[in-house]
């Protein structure tokens, strides 16, 4: 992938570090990693009832324990970006790798639904640092003018896992065991951190852990804390245009997941459906819908940019976000309108739901790739802190999502469901392009804020120091 000479800038010698062929083979690894933990978020949902049957339980309470797995995914962020800031990428990427194939061995044996549970949460744990380590990266490898293309193929895994998912283990629990769904993630899990150990080299520009040799032990504590301070990526929420992109993908990410976890006991009823198979099979349409945009997505986005590069005669950050307004205020809600009132009123047949969750899916792979690489083009020195706020609050949202999902179907119907979804979609949109205009000021603005905050405190120190003892 060659960057024209337009599109340079200054400093983008460091993204020559590798060839092309490496910056690919890391893509691909890394795509693969970001599969599993989204993908075991969703597989457990054809085996439902099978693990409720097995531990004397309810479908209401196994499927608590996948909003329980989301959560986990949300808190993660907090601790593996930050981490990955200090050690590196591939420190974090490599030692998750091999705990989420152990601690998805643990899942498959469970003997109650207690240690399930345990098992779940601390799977999610490990899998979503692969989604925040891997998305830094993606932007240490990638210039900003490639990034949307890169991370268009890198998100296909996370976002087709979900879809393809479900599927795979509705045949699994045809035949098989629900315990066979959680054996073949842990052997993903082990080919995954084999292929990191031996194929992803170290690509943060800078670590900052040696800043921490020949320090003491007490000044290297409490360095390290101030560094890896899980409140460091929650302040980050001070700068309103990273809020806005974190809700912008939270509703994309709720709507995926309120979409995808009712299936089951939505449609099965619908079209009078009898097997974990059959109901799997409507998780295609999104899948290929998330396939066919990966082709698309990221060069959309990669494009918007070089067209407003054009334009200013610079590169803005902002500028990227407009790639993705016409598909989440538009396209999406209209998918979900669909979507919900043609089930609620038994309409359209088959086909009618099958179209729209395809073109939601496609419209997805619009969206995030831009959403996710201006995360990391507008604050490139805090990059994993950055996307691990991202991820953090989206995975928040989707745990809400799979959580009210049933009992609020159950309550007001599909169709007012879907329609709450599709409003959300809509504000957020509302909201990213407010950011495309006044993003930037908003940044400086807090920027100007810290410095003035941090001068008067110097000022304060220089006159505390100056006072004469007694």
């Amino acid at each position: 992938m060659t960057t024209p000479d337009a599109f340079r800038e200054d400093g983008d010698e460091v993204y020559d570090r590798l060839p092309n062929h490496r910056k690919v083979i890391i893509t691909c690894v890394l795509s693969l990693c970001g599969f599993l933990a989204p993908t075991s978020s969703t597989m457990v949902l054809p085996a439902v009832p099978d693990i409720a049957s097995t531990f004397n339980s309810t479908g209401t309470i196994v499927n608590v324990s996948n909003a329980l797995y989301l959560i986990g995914m949300g808190i993660s962020p907090v601790f593996c970006g930050p981490l990955s800031q200090v050690y590196g990428r591939r420190w974090v990427c490599v030692t998750c790798g091999w705990l989420f194939t152990a601690f998805s061995i643990g899942t498959a044996l469970s003997p109650n639904l207690a240690s399930f549970f345990v098992f779940r949460i601390l799977t999610a744990f490990q899998g979503t640092a692969f989604l925040i380590v891997g998305a830094s990266c993606i932007g240490d490898i990638y210039r900003p003018t490639e990034r949307g293309t890169a991370y268009s193929w890198y998100l296909s895994g996370a976002l087709i896992g979900p879809a393809f998912g479900p599927f795979i283990s509705g045949i699994i629990v045809t035949y098989k065991s629900w315990r066979d769904v959680f054996w073949l993630q842990s052997s993903l899990g082990g080919f995954a951190a084999v292929l990191l150990s031996l194929l992803l080299p170290e690509t943060i520009h800078y670590k900052r852990s040696v800043e921490l040799e020949g320090l003491s032990k007490s000044t290297y504590a409490h360095k390290l804390w101030q560094w890896t301070n899980p409140f460091r990526v929650i302040r980050l929420y001070r700068y309103p245009n990273l809020l806005i992109a974190g809700v912008a993908s939270s509703a994309l990410v709720w709507n995926m997941y309120s979409l995808l976890t009712p299936i089951r006991y939505v449609l099965n009823p619908r079209f009078h459906l009898t097997s974990p198979m059959q109901s799997g099979l409507f998780y295609i349409a999104p899948g290929c819908g998330y396939l066919l945009g990966t082709f698309f997505g990221g060069r959309w986005a990669d494009y918007t940019v070089k067209k407003y590069i054009k334009k200013r005669g610079k590169r803005v950050p902002e500028d990227r976000l407009r790639a993705c307004i016409p598909f989440m205020g538009a396209v999406i809600p209209g998918c979900m309108l669909v979507y919900g009132w043609s089930i609620d009123k038994e309409v359209g047949g088959v086909p009618l739901p099958v179209i729209v969750m395809f073109l939601q899916g496609v419209a997805q792979l619009f969206c995030f790739p831009s959403l996710n690489t201006y995360c990391v083009d507008v604050m490139q020195h805090r990059s994993g802190e950055v996307v691990a706020g991202n991820y953090m609050i989206r995975y928040i949202f989707a745990a809400a999502g799979t959580a009210v999902c049933l009992p609020a179907i159950e309550k007001i119907g599909v169709g007012w469901f879907s329609t709450i979804s599709a409003c959300f979609l809509v504000v957020s949109s509302f909201a990213v392009y407010a950011t495309t205009l006044w993003g930037r000021t908003w940044s400086d603005r807090v920027d100007a804020k810290k410095e003035a905050r941090q001068k008067s405190k110097q000022q304060v120190d220089r006159e505390a120091s100056q006072e004469p003892k007694i």
